[in-house]
């Protein structure tokens, strides 16, 4: 899939678990492990949304499209 998850590198430098988080933006870890290994097929604005306040980033801090033919 071209599009490419970059949560764990925002979570990286933000020193932030897993854990935390998922405290933070009411998510499951089992929830939130999947959109971070790129697994996740959706993500609602409103998740991307609470991602995005809990890490201080822009959904394209988070978000990559890479078009490698």
């Amino acid at each position: 899939m071209p599009i490419i998850v970059n949560l764990d590198v925002m979570m990286a430098k933000r020193k932030m678990s897993l854990n935390e988080l998922s405290e933070k933006v009411d998510l499951t870890l089992s929830n939130l492990s999947i959109l971070k290994t790129g697994k996740a097929k959706a993500v609602r604005f409103s998740t991307l949304e609470a991602i995005c306040k809990a890490l201080d980033c822009q959904p394209g801090d988070i978000l990559e499209f890479r078009d490698d033919q």
